[in-house]
């Protein structure tokens, strides 16, 4: 992730706080292609048949942030986390419609990375990804955040580093004891 724009992001976002109306849409040019690359990479892992395409997930992502009207996002990293878990939502809003269509044609999901392979593809595996990551932080928020920053938003391990102010090792380390705890709690 470059830093270009670190300043400008963080200043945006104290005046969004503030409820200064147009800050979101200042925000959105510096971000926005960004988490376009990032979606689009992500996808790139689903089946080519799959419906959902990077331009409706991260417009569904600054559509959640238009919704609410003042938060509260310290700087850039904490507005990358936050929209991680907003990706996270998006992605598993999906699987749930999807699940719940009675066709049975029902979305295929790819797993989010080489890591977590031993998902299968299937919507309730989806959500029962979502729950298992709701219960990781429950016990450890950070290493949820680090789990989301690295698969959902496709940060590299000195990005999520950089992002949440820690060192690089410490994210290996988490991220594997993350995939463990994940691979034991979803029985895979």
């Amino acid at each position: 992730m470059a830093n270009s724009g670190k300043g400008e992001i963080t200043q945006l976002l104290a005046r969004w706080e503030q409820g200064e109306s147009g800050a979101v849409e200042a925000l959105a040019p510096l971000v926005y292609d960004q988490l376009h690359a990032i979606a689009e990479a992500y996808l790139h892992k689903e089946r080519p048949d799959h419906t959902l395409q990077a331009t409706a997930v991260v417009n569904e992502v600054f559509i959640d942030l238009l919704r609410l009207r003042r938060l509260s996002l310290r700087d850039r990293a904490h507005f990358f986390t936050f929209a991680a878990q907003l990706t996270r939502r998006v992605l598993i809003d999906s699987a749930r419609k999807a699940k719940s269509e009675k066709r049975g044609l029902g979305w295929q999901r790819a797993p989010l990375d080489a890591e977590l392979a031993w998902l299968g593809g299937e919507s309730a595996e989806s959500l029962d990804l979502s729950q298992a990551l709701n219960d990781l932080a429950e016990f450890d928020p950070l290493k949820t955040r680090m789990v989301e920053l690295h698969y959902f938003l496709g940060c590299t391990v000195e990005e999520t580093a950089e992002i949440l102010e820690i060192s690089s090792r410490t994210v290996e380390r988490s991220l594997h004891f993350s995939l463990a705890w994940l691979r034991r709690r979803l029985g895979g």
